[in-house]
């Protein structure tokens, strides 16, 4: 299951692209799953850990990927952190809810991420509920954002 935080959550980390570019192993990047994100969100194919094609910036190392997708990586091989998921866009949504369909993810938000028009489960911590939907989600979000 998907739980979110949202608002200031002090132990979140902040600034994902710092986070990413000190911490992130080969491993991940040739992962299927990262390969399919970085296809789907950056448009650009993993040629091999190191080198990524992108359509608009020709050959990039893993570092010059989207602020999403370098978060969306973190999230799924640092699960023992909690990162600011608000450097993605809605078009990582879809890999999030993903992510936590194969475990439970905690992740932070400081705005209001379209998860889309299918329903979900997510649990908002801040007030321990669980949404079905965005007509469910918004409501108690625009309370922290």
């Amino acid at each position: 299951m998907l739980t979110v935080y949202y608002g200031d959550l002090p132990e979140a980390i902040f600034n994902t692209a710092v986070y990413f570019k000190n911490s992130y192993e080969d491993e991940w990047i040739t992962d299927p799953f990262a390969k399919q994100m970085i296809l789907d969100v950056d448009k650009s194919t993993v040629l091999d850990s190191g080198v990524i094609d992108s359509p608009v910036l020709g050959k990039i190392p893993p570092t010059s990927l989207s602020g999403g997708v370098k978060t969306v990586i973190l999230i799924k091989n640092v699960p023992e952190k909690i990162f600011n998921a608000s450097t993605c866009g809605d078009n990582c949504a879809t890999w999030i809810l993903k992510l936590s369909e194969q475990r439970n993810i905690t992740i932070n938000l400081r705005h209001i991420m379209n998860f889309g028009e299918g329903s979900f489960n997510i649990r908002i911590s801040n007030t321990d509920t669980v949404v079905h939907s965005m007509k469910e989600l918004v409501p108690i979000a625009g309370l922290y954002v």
